[in-house]
């Protein structure tokens, strides 16, 4: 599960320096200054609908939140991973979609196929 942090702008700023552009996002940053590994995916409950073809890699998933007129995007990695546009890596959709919102969510409920399956009735 994701946690919301703050850090002043000193911190922030710093974190930008040793970001790759277009690569990383703070977390990864943090991450690798603290010699964390990236989470595993191999037990995300996406792997299962992965390995029975309800779902495939590169299969990118949408959440559309129309009262706040934004789209947002999912793509499914290798071991049923999620990869948000910003880069950063998710077990579960849940964790995904509170990323994005930056509340808690139930991904299983927002995000559809491209065909506008929604990701609950694949289970």
């Amino acid at each position: 599960m994701s946690r919301t942090i703050r850090v002043d702008n000193d911190v922030f700023a710093a974190l930008q320096r040793l970001a790759e552009p277009f690569t990383d996002t703070p977390n990864s940053v943090l991450r690798r200054l603290l010699g964390l590994t990236e989470p595993s995916t191999e037990d995300s409950p996406l792997a299962d609908l992965i390995a029975d073809g309800r779902l495939h890699v590169g299969q990118r998933l949408v959440w559309r939140r129309r009262n706040l007129k934004q789209v947002h995007h999912a793509v499914v990695i290798e071991g049923g991973g999620l990869k948000l546009d910003d880069g950063s890596i998710h077990t579960t959709p849940s964790s995904a979609a509170t990323t994005l919102a930056g509340n808690p969510q139930n991904g299983w409920r927002v995000f559809v196929t491209e065909d506008g399956t929604l990701l609950q009735d694949l289970r």
